[in-house]
């Protein structure tokens, strides 16, 4: 019995020898991939291809190790290629090494090197702050700024393209805002999957090809702007005040937050609200459209005009950013509104009014004047009228005056005389 144990021991020992041999064997380092090349497609899409390394051990299932600049985006696969949407501004290397094992630390062979060319051109030329915003779910405007060496002339050309695309397409609608150029081109949200993973790539160069061409790539779930909301209706309840508004198309009530402005005619003030999930539990909204959102603000003063307006963006549930707000929607109003009819009224009486108090001023301007400053008498003419050379009226008076002192006396003379006679009779 001691015998078949000890050559039972024996040859488990050998086994254990040979598959550690085995292991050993896998566990070698192997030879570096050949043949690996960088070639571009459409305008951002990098693709690495590369061949088996020549001489690896028949034992091993390879894997190829890869990473990008500065050790990104490390990945263990069989594949021998590895492709990358990444925009081209500037300089991609990839190292690929081969390996039999499917963790990072087993041993990988030398680590080749592949780069894509820079960009042709003067860095100086390229264009600057090239941004772009989906509007909507619907068209994607793209803006930039002229590069530093750049002559002002220069006519700019976009080149878009993404998934659902077959070819690369040229944006037709350049425009000019300000200091900006900018370009805007249809974009609809297609069903396909890959449309989302992969974005929308951009190029903006010139025609004479003599700036720098400047490269982007925009990710379809992030940089979405919706349109403004349309407010239905506005109605109070128990001092609280309903609103009801329709979202934009295109997109889903979970994808969007909101924002409610309420400005107060008495007290001159607006309240902003924010609303992550809108809902009103009230017996008003039943049977309302689909797409509809209802929102209650409380405590709001139900006798005074009140001002409504709503905006909306998209948040974090659907899409990977939340910063870009739509405009604000179209306001509405709701309470006591003072009748316009008396401000309108005084404000086409008032220029008559100003006009006819004009023409009355410039009528009586000279009465006024000496009503409100009354001449100064002129103390050498009452002097002289005193004291001076008498005129032909005073000496006429003077005449006047002797004759009727004559014939007083004449008169008085004669009435003595009948007196006399009288008397003596």
């Amino acid at each position: 019995m001691e015998r078949p144990a000890r050559l039972c021991g024996l040859w488990a020992l050998l086994l254990c020898a040979g598959g550690g041999g085995g292991g050993a064997a896998t566990t070698e380092t192997q030879p570096p991939v050949t043949n690996l090349s960088v070639s571009v497609e459409n305008l951002c899409t990098v693709i690495w291809t590369w061949d088996p390394p020549e001489g690896a051990s028949p034992n091993c299932t390879l894997r190829y190790f890869s990473h990008f600049d500065n050790k990104q985006d490390k990945k263990i696969a069989p594949e021998t290629h590895r492709s990358k949407e990444v925009p081209l501004n500037e300089r991609i290397c990839l190292q690929v090494g081969s390996q039999c094992g499917t963790n990072e630390s087993d041993n990988p062979s030398i680590l080749v090197e592949k780069c894509t060319p820079p960009p042709e051109g003067d860095p100086e030329s390229a264009v600057t702050e090239l941004q772009c915003v989906w509007h909507n779910l619907s068209y994607m405007k793209c803006t930039w700024l002229p590069g530093r060496n750049t002559s002002p002339d220069t006519n700019y050309t976009l080149y878009y393209w993404h998934s659902s695309l077959g070819k690369i397409l040229q944006c037709e609608n350049i425009y000019r805002e300000g200091q900006h150029i900018g370009c805007s081109f249809a974009l609809t949200n297609l069903k396909d999957s890959s449309f989302e993973q992969h974005g929308v790539q951009i190029v903006v160069k010139d025609n004479a090809g003599k700036i720098r061409p400047s490269f982007n790539i925009v990710p379809l779930t992030s940089h979405v702007k919706p349109d403004p909301p349309h407010i239905k209706r506005l109605f109070f309840q128990n001092g609280n005040l309903y609103v009801q508004w329709k979202n934009p198309q295109n997109f889903y009530s979970r994808c969007l937050s909101y924002q409610v402005e309420v400005n107060n005619s008495q007290t001159e003030t607006h309240d902003i609200f924010y609303v992550e999930e809108a809902k009103c539990q009230n017996s008003e909204f039943e049977g309302n459209l689909e797409g509809t959102i209802c929102f209650m603000v409380p405590g709001i003063l139900t006798d005074t005009l009140n001002t409504v307006r709503i905006r909306v963006r998209t948040n974090k549930l659907c899409y990977e950013d939340d910063r870009l707000w739509s405009n604000w929607s179209q306001a509405m109003s709701i309470g006591e509104n003072t009748d316009p009819t008396f401000y309108i009224t005084m404000l086409l009486a008032t220029p008559v009014i100003v006009a006819g108090a004009i023409i009355v001023l410039l009528l009586y301007l000279k009465r006024l004047k000496i009503i409100i400053f009354p001449p100064i008498p002129d103390p050498g003419k009452i002097f002289k009228e005193m004291f001076g050379d008498q005129n032909d009226d005073s000496l006429h008076w003077k005449k006047y005056d002797i004759y009727e002192k004559q014939t007083k006396e004449e008169t008085d003379s004669v009435v003595l005389i009948e007196n006399l006679k009288r008397a003596s009779q």
